[in-house]
């Protein structure tokens, strides 16, 4: 199964997508502003030249796994893609993938996508 994720922000949207297996994950590229309309449909372009069968966006929850700020705007910002999108739109837990990605928004969303693979692989 092909996934996309998104390290999502209000600056800056880090993609990523897997080999048609689900297997590996690679950084795609960066988008600016996705939260804006021109941003949105940008970001909607890279998505539907991907053809992903699921898409994940990452759920900034704080290092005690509450919802902040940064995670409410993410869920306004999941119900607008899963209302454009024809996959499904899941969250999953990104805590520490930009700090593991060292300021790079794609290869933030790699590592997010790796874990997101690899936890989805061991629930199997």
């Amino acid at each position: 199964m092909k996934v996309l994720a998104l390290d999502y922000g209000s600056a800056r949207t880090g993609v990523a997508v897997s080999d048609p297996t689900g297997t590996v994950a690679r950084p795609v590229t960066t988008v600016e502003r996705a939260a804006t309309d021109a941003g949105f449909a940008k970001l909607l372009a890279v998505i539907a030249a991907e053809i992903p069968e699921l898409v994940v966006v990452g759920m900034p929850l704080t290092l005690r796994g509450e919802q902040g700020e940064q995670a409410r705007e993410t869920h306004a910002f999941v119900t607008r893609l899963r209302a454009a999108v024809a996959a499904p739109v899941e969250t999953y837990d990104e805590r520490f993938t930009s700090v593991l990605a060292g300021g790079d928004d794609a290869r933030a969303a790699a590592h997010l996508l790796a874990s997101y693979l690899e936890w989805r692989s061991a629930r199997r």
